[in-house]
């Protein structure tokens, strides 16, 4: 295994620990639907969407958050992925962080500020 894995493997690692934090003290949506209703109302904080979402919708939620003012972050692993990161036992395309609670998670992703 080599140092850039290992490197990789300790981010996700980071990540999805503190995706877990924000589910058990923060506030968020699951989901495209209600990921745009948090961008369009403003409330939302940072976007996180699974490498295997379709691009159109992709671009979509990019372009909402871009007018947001918002940080989106592309998680590195599919839909699956990101819903047992999550803690749930279903496929999550996309999720909006509209509160983190005790997780540092929008200061560490690159895509938040």
């Amino acid at each position: 295994m080599s140092a850039k894995a290992s490197k990789q493997s300790k981010a996700a690692d980071s990540i999805n620990a503190r995706l877990q934090l924000v589910m058990r003290s923060g506030k968020y949506q699951l989901g495209y639907k209600t990921t745009l209703k948090t961008l369009r109302s403003g409330k939302s904080k940072l976007i996180l969407i699974a490498n295997n979402c379709p691009a159109l919708r992709k671009s979509e939620i990019e372009y909402y958050a871009m007018l947001a003012k918002t940080g989106v972050h592309h998680f590195h692993g599919d839909n699956n992925e990101l819903g047992t990161a999550c803690g749930r036992y279903y496929r999550v395309c996309c999720l909006s962080i509209t509160d983190p609670g005790d997780s540092d998670i929008i200061r560490t992703l690159p895509g938040g500020e």
